[in-house]
Protein backbone atom coordinates (compact mmCIF):
# COMPACT_ATOMS: atom_id res chain seq x y z
CA UNK A 1 0.00 0.00 0.00
CA UNK A 2 1.11 3.55 -0.98
CA UNK A 3 2.19 5.73 2.11
CA UNK A 4 0.09 9.01 1.60
CA UNK A 5 1.99 12.10 2.67
CA UNK A 6 0.51 15.11 3.90
CA UNK A 7 -0.75 17.74 1.51
CA UNK A 8 1.26 20.72 0.67
CA UNK A 9 0.33 23.93 2.42
CA UNK A 10 -1.43 25.41 -0.93
CA UNK A 11 -0.51 29.18 0.31
CA UNK A 12 3.23 28.35 0.08
CA UNK A 13 3.86 25.28 -1.76
CA UNK A 14 6.04 23.99 1.24
CA UNK A 15 5.50 20.75 3.31
CA UNK A 16 4.14 21.18 6.79
CA UNK A 17 7.11 20.45 9.10
CA UNK A 18 7.44 17.28 11.33
CA UNK A 19 6.42 17.95 15.52
CA UNK A 20 9.50 17.20 17.41
CA UNK A 21 9.03 17.05 21.48
CA UNK A 22 12.51 17.17 23.10
CA UNK A 23 13.39 16.94 26.71
CA UNK A 24 16.64 17.78 27.94
CA UNK A 25 18.94 18.00 31.14
CA UNK A 26 22.12 18.15 32.07
CA UNK A 27 24.34 18.62 35.35
CA UNK A 28 27.87 17.97 36.85
CA UNK A 29 29.16 16.82 39.99
CA UNK A 30 30.78 18.93 41.81
CA UNK A 31 29.98 21.85 39.78
CA UNK A 32 32.18 22.90 38.05
CA UNK A 33 33.53 18.83 37.36
CA UNK A 34 32.50 16.00 35.97
CA UNK A 35 29.11 16.94 33.85
CA UNK A 36 26.40 14.94 31.74
CA UNK A 37 24.20 15.46 29.36
CA UNK A 38 20.87 13.92 27.65
CA UNK A 39 17.94 14.45 25.46
CA UNK A 40 15.23 12.49 24.43
CA UNK A 41 13.63 13.60 20.99
CA UNK A 42 9.59 11.86 20.27
CA UNK A 43 8.48 12.01 16.96
CA UNK A 44 5.14 10.28 16.32
CA UNK A 45 5.92 6.82 18.25
CA UNK A 46 9.51 6.78 17.85
CA UNK A 47 12.09 7.98 20.68
CA UNK A 48 15.51 8.76 20.32
CA UNK A 49 17.77 9.15 23.24
CA UNK A 50 20.80 10.85 23.20
CA UNK A 51 23.71 11.55 26.47
CA UNK A 52 27.67 12.60 26.16
CA UNK A 53 29.38 14.35 28.82
CA UNK A 54 32.95 15.91 29.46
CA UNK A 55 35.23 15.39 32.73
CA UNK A 56 35.62 19.08 33.41
CA UNK A 57 32.76 21.43 33.04
CA UNK A 58 30.03 23.54 34.41
CA UNK A 59 26.15 22.09 34.81
CA UNK A 60 25.16 25.56 32.60
CA UNK A 61 27.19 24.04 30.14
CA UNK A 62 25.74 20.46 30.05
CA UNK A 63 22.50 21.97 29.94
CA UNK A 64 22.78 23.95 26.91
CA UNK A 65 24.91 21.48 25.28
CA UNK A 66 22.03 18.86 25.70
CA UNK A 67 19.51 21.23 23.59
CA UNK A 68 22.18 22.08 21.28
CA UNK A 69 22.76 18.36 20.44
CA UNK A 70 19.20 17.36 20.12
CA UNK A 71 18.25 20.09 17.97
CA UNK A 72 21.87 19.60 15.99
CA UNK A 73 20.22 16.18 15.50
CA UNK A 74 17.32 16.90 13.84
CA UNK A 75 17.71 16.39 9.66
CA UNK A 76 15.54 18.93 8.81
CA UNK A 77 13.56 22.15 9.74
CA UNK A 78 11.02 20.90 12.92
CA UNK A 79 8.36 22.26 15.02
CA UNK A 80 9.77 21.53 18.01
CA UNK A 81 8.55 21.71 21.96
CA UNK A 82 11.77 21.74 23.93
CA UNK A 83 11.50 21.34 27.82
CA UNK A 84 14.20 21.72 29.79
CA UNK A 85 14.49 22.26 33.83
CA UNK A 86 17.23 25.09 33.07
CA UNK A 87 15.62 29.06 33.33
CA UNK A 88 19.18 29.73 33.04
CA UNK A 89 19.12 28.07 29.76
CA UNK A 90 15.03 28.85 28.58
CA UNK A 91 15.56 32.33 29.97
CA UNK A 92 19.53 32.92 27.86
CA UNK A 93 17.77 31.58 25.10
CA UNK A 94 14.32 33.18 24.74
CA UNK A 95 15.21 36.40 26.19
CA UNK A 96 18.32 37.70 27.47
CA UNK A 97 20.30 36.38 23.88
CA UNK A 98 18.42 39.37 22.17
CA UNK A 99 20.28 41.73 24.81
CA UNK A 100 23.44 40.02 24.23
CA UNK A 101 23.90 39.98 20.83
CA UNK A 102 23.18 43.81 20.38
CA UNK A 103 25.18 44.32 22.70
CA UNK A 104 28.20 42.36 20.44
CA UNK A 105 27.84 39.54 23.29
CA UNK A 106 28.52 41.51 26.49
CA UNK A 107 26.17 41.72 29.18
CA UNK A 108 24.09 45.01 30.74
CA UNK A 109 27.45 45.48 32.49
CA UNK A 110 29.73 45.14 29.48
CA UNK A 111 30.96 41.99 31.06
CA UNK A 112 32.04 38.83 28.18
CA UNK A 113 28.46 36.84 28.16
CA UNK A 114 29.30 33.82 30.03
CA UNK A 115 29.35 30.28 27.81
CA UNK A 116 28.80 32.44 24.45
CA UNK A 117 30.29 29.63 22.49
CA UNK A 118 27.13 27.60 23.23
CA UNK A 119 24.92 30.48 22.76
CA UNK A 120 26.02 31.38 19.46
CA UNK A 121 26.08 27.47 18.64
CA UNK A 122 22.39 26.82 19.60
CA UNK A 123 20.97 30.64 18.15
CA UNK A 124 22.21 29.28 14.75
CA UNK A 125 21.17 25.59 15.62
CA UNK A 126 17.38 26.70 16.67
CA UNK A 127 17.38 29.27 13.65
CA UNK A 128 16.34 26.46 11.37
CA UNK A 129 13.63 25.27 13.22
CA UNK A 130 10.22 26.87 15.27
CA UNK A 131 11.07 26.30 18.74
CA UNK A 132 9.01 26.56 21.80
CA UNK A 133 11.02 26.68 24.99
CA UNK A 134 8.80 24.64 27.88
CA UNK A 135 9.89 24.69 31.35
CA UNK A 136 9.82 21.58 33.45
CA UNK A 137 10.28 21.33 37.21
CA UNK A 138 13.48 19.18 37.69
CA UNK A 139 12.70 16.02 40.25
CA UNK A 140 9.12 16.69 40.09
CA UNK A 141 7.88 13.32 38.73
CA UNK A 142 7.87 14.07 35.24
CA UNK A 143 8.82 10.96 33.25
CA UNK A 144 10.86 12.32 29.99
CA UNK A 145 12.67 14.63 33.25
CA UNK A 146 13.36 12.24 35.30
CA UNK A 147 14.65 9.74 32.20
CA UNK A 148 16.96 12.57 31.00
CA UNK A 149 18.47 12.98 34.12
CA UNK A 150 19.14 9.20 34.93
CA UNK A 151 20.90 9.46 31.34
CA UNK A 152 23.01 12.29 32.10
CA UNK A 153 24.03 11.03 35.79
CA UNK A 154 25.18 7.80 34.06
CA UNK A 155 26.95 10.31 31.88
CA UNK A 156 28.72 11.53 35.21
CA UNK A 157 29.44 8.33 36.49
CA UNK A 158 31.07 7.12 33.52
CA UNK A 159 35.09 5.97 33.85
CA UNK A 160 36.83 9.28 31.78
CA UNK A 161 40.23 8.41 29.97
CA UNK A 162 42.83 11.30 30.60
CA UNK A 163 43.42 12.89 27.76
CA UNK A 164 46.62 12.17 25.43
CA UNK A 165 50.06 13.82 26.49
Amino acid sequence: MKKLRPERDPETAEEPMKKVTIYTDGGCRPNPGRGGWAAILRYKDKTRELAGGEPSTTNNRMEMQAALQALSALKEPCRVELYTDSQYLRQGITSWIVRWKANGWRTASRQPVQNADLWRALDEAMSRHQVNWRWVRGHSGHEWNERCDQLAQQQIDKPWKAPAR
